[in-house]
């Protein structure tokens, strides 16, 4: 079990514990006072009603997976991840400024309805702003630990690629579309709890929204074990679907905003705007990715992307004719060493 062993690895960690656990608290008081003085048989079944849980929900499983992701990001050392991690920060930023403006109209229009008092938003109102104000002092804090972390992590990938500038680039192209599929993980999800809570209209897209969670869950499990393996194939499979899951939210943000179903995604039309276009951004990116890493197939990378090697960092033989392979990221071809070769510097008398 990883835990932090360094002073930045755990600033790092810390930051991004303490505004997890503040922001929770927040949103929590915001909750609570909101279902405390919510009032009338049906109030509860009104869409604008849901849409604060639905806010909660979302903050609580993006920063617990977002603490996954950094105990993630830390254990493997993957500097990639972690400004991943600061781009998320920035994210959910942007999506603490639009929950504002969405809960005040929503405490308004229940309030016309009798269904709650006006003076909630005023009470409420300091906490939401302090929600991103508090996210972007986090986001600066983390981008300070990620410059201190990237000194401390570039010797562990010196010491798994060596000095091989073209295996590096190879290696980073590859530790950037694994971390595009963590986040796309999250973005894709948060977009359709948003639309199965608030969204109340029961249609055929409502049942296939549902059925997409888990087929999802299985394409970007099935795109990193493609890409891991150097599976030509599955990898032409899988961008043709993500290709598929572009249409798919290009068609939700028309449908969005088409006059004739404007009504019923307006209690949360601008958070699921904000969600659709960062996955849909994110998407774009991890077609890029793909098509690089496939590109890279055949090319010598396998053996640092396959099973952790048992060695530890500090007794790898770098430098060495087993160095490219003696890596926490692998061995080589079926877990075993090649033929060694005659190192550079020897001096050979024939």
């Amino acid at each position: 079990m990883y835990t932090p062993n360094s002073k930045w690895t755990w600033s790092f960690t810390m930051v991004a514990l303490i505004q997890a656990g503040i922001i929770l608290a927040f949103e929590s008081y915001v909750f609570a006072h909101f279902q405390i003085h919510l009032r009338g048989v049906g109030a509860g079944n009104t869409t604008a009603s849901r849409t604060i849980p639905t806010f909660l929900t979302l903050y609580i499983f993006g920063f617990i997976y977002q603490l996954l992701l950094v105990w993630d990001a830390l254990r493997m050392r993957n500097t990639i991840q972690v400004i991943g991690l600061i781009m998320y920060n920035v994210g959910l930023l942007i999506y603490g400024s639009v929950q504002m403006e969405q809960i005040k109209d929503a405490v308004f229009q229940l309030a016309e309805d009798d269904f709650i008092r006006r003076e909630i938003w005023r009470d409420t109102k300091p906490f939401l702003i302090a929600i991103p104000c508090i996210l972007a002092l986090g986001t600066a804090c983390m981008s300070a630990c990620a410059w201190k972390l990237y000194d401390e992590f570039a010797w562990t990938i010196y010491k798994r690629i060596s000095a091989d500038l073209r295996m590096k680039r190879r290696y980073l192209q590859y530790q950037v579309y694994i971390a595009l599929l963590k986040f796309d993980f999250f973005f894709f999800l948060g977009f359709t709890v948003q639309f199965v809570v608030i969204v109340t209209q029961r249609q055929i897209e409502f049942a296939l929204t549902i059925a997409a969670i888990p087929v999802t869950i299985l394409i970007l499990l099935a795109a990193a074990w493609f890409v891991r393996k150097e599976n030509l194939w599955g990898t032409i499979a899988v961008i043709i679907l993500y290709f598929g899951g572009l249409a798919y939210f290009i068609f939700k943000m028309v449908r969005m905003y088409s006059p004739s179903y404007r009504g019923a995604y307006l209690p949360a039309r601008k958070e699921l705007t904000t969600f659709a276009v960062l996955t849909i951004i994110l998407i774009i990116l991890t077609i890029i990715g793909a098509c690089l890493c496939a590109h890279n197939y055949k090319r010598g990378l396998k053996p640092y992307v396959n099973k952790p090697a048992s060695i530890d960092d500090d007794e790898k033989p770098i430098g060495s004719a087993y160095a490219p392979y003696a890596t926490e990221m692998g061995m080589g071809v079926n877990g075993k060493l090649p033929p060694l070769r005659p190192s550079a510097n020897r001096i050979e008398i024939d």
